[in-house]
């Protein structure tokens, strides 16, 4: 066998021939991994039916909030003890209807019994004491105007005489002396009689402020004894009007003092919601705002009519008034849930509200391309209502977004619905 000799232009073709195909080869990977390095990463897919997607709307929107809460009776009457006692009986039961005169339950309290008769004997004594005081007074008058009558007797009779003597006194019969004695008798008799009238006068006069502590003491007397009287009769609790009794929170037996609520009357056909809103959602709360109450059986209209000035636990206590006949069922404390309508917006763009966006905040939202997949976009929220919300920069009406909450997708500004 002989070996051929090679010759070195055909080697050196063969050289640049690898040369060539190696840098070909790695220009190639270069490009692959450039256009790889481009590719946007894949968006995770989403299922349709497990997200809520709404659309974007223009028209008049209703702004409304929410709360839930009981009714409650408009007119409640609280029934308490003024004194100290012991309940004895127990007549009527939480439920039962009532009128003003309906005694619910009994007391006893032996020392205001006998407080009773102290201040019957008392008053008694008192009143005594003032029709003396006052029999002493009249005696006295009477008196005085014995002795008015008779100086007024004198001094008339002394006034004939001085007149006759006068007379007398013309003819020559009597001498002057005689007649300047008479009218010095009658001048005294004068002025005896206006000091006694005016004595008399001031007499009479005085009869009133002289009886006036007697009077007093009476008075005090007579209010102590009717005080305690009330109290005798509040021994009996009485309704003091017409309900329903719908709480008695003591027992046979037990000691109760003054002040102590013993049992609860309300009106059950005069009744009001009371509702509790989110203190987030109050801030555009009026009085006299239109609402509705569901009762589960029923929608009543009504109005608020009470505003709570703090609120508690995040809420604050909104009161309904409730228009119209109650339906079936309505009873107090029984549990509803109210609407209160805030405004009427009449043009807006709005949509449903998101899980997660509160008015007039900014919040990032999946809008639908229509092609499948869903863009991240920032959106302007401005008014909202309870299923609604105003949209003012970020969404035109027609667009699609979802509502649904999506903070496991915070990572990525596009997702695929399937």
């Amino acid at each position: 066998m002989v070996d051929i000799a090679r010759s070195p232009a055909i080697a050196k073709r063969k050289k640049i021939r690898r040369a060539l195909m190696g840098t070909g080869a790695l220009i190639v990977i270069m490009l692959i991994t450039v256009f790889v390095s481009r590719l946007k990463p894949a968006a995770p897919s989403v299922d349709r039916a497990a997200v809520w997607v709404d659309t974007v709307k223009r028209g008049p929107m209703l702004r409304l909030v929410r709360g839930s809460g009981t009714l409650v009776p408009e007119e409640i009457r609280w029934i308490n003890t003024t004194t100290q006692g012991r309940v004895e009986r127990i007549l009527l039961r939480p439920g039962a209807e009532v009128t003003p005169t309906s005694i619910i339950l009994e007391l006893s309290n032996p020392e205001l019994e006998q407080s009773v008769r102290d201040a019957q004997l008392a008053h008694a004594s008192a009143l005594a004491n003032y029709e003396n005081r006052k029999a002493e007074l009249e005696r006295q008058l009477l008196q005085q105007q014995a002795e008015l009558a008779s100086i007024e007797t004198q001094y008339n009779n002394a006034a004939l005489d001085l007149q006759a003597q006068e007379e007398l006194f013309k003819d020559g019969l009597v001498s002057e002396l005689q007649v300047k004695q008479r009218r010095s008798q009658t001048a005294d008799l004068k002025n005896r009689l206006a000091i006694a009238q005016k004595q008399f006068e001031n007499a009479k006069n005085g009869i009133k402020s002289q009886l006036a502590p007697q009077e007093a003491d009476v008075d005090q007397r007579r209010a102590a004894y009717h005080l305690r009287m009330r109290q005798l009769d509040d021994l009996k609790v009485k309704a003091g009007m017409h309900g329903v009794l719908s709480q008695v929170p003591v027992e046979v037996g037990q000691q109760v003092g003054p002040g102590t609520n013993l049992a609860r009357v309300a009106n059950p056909t005069r009744l009001k919601a009371e509702v509790r809103i989110a203190e987030t959602q109050t801030r555009d709360l009026r009085i006299g705002q239109d609402a509705e109450v569901d009762t589960r059986n029923g929608i009543i209209k009504g109005k608020v009519i009470r505003i709570d000035p703090a609120a508690q636990g995040g809420t604050v206590g909104v009161d309904i008034s409730l228009d119209g006949a109650l339906p079936p069922g309505a009873r107090p404390d029984l549990s509803v849930d109210g609407t209160i309508t805030l405004e009427r917006l009449p043009d807006v763009i709005k949509v449903g509200r998101p899980a997660f966006g509160q008015e007039n905040s900014t919040v990032m939202l999946f809008k639908l391309d229509g092609k499948g997949e869903a863009h991240r976009v920032q959106v302007r929220l401005g008014r909202s209502s309870v299923n609604e919300i105003e949209i003012l920069e970020g969404l035109q009406p027609g667009d699609q977004v979802i509502l649904s909450d999506m903070s496991a997708q915070d990572a990525y500004d596009r997702i695929r619905l399937n």
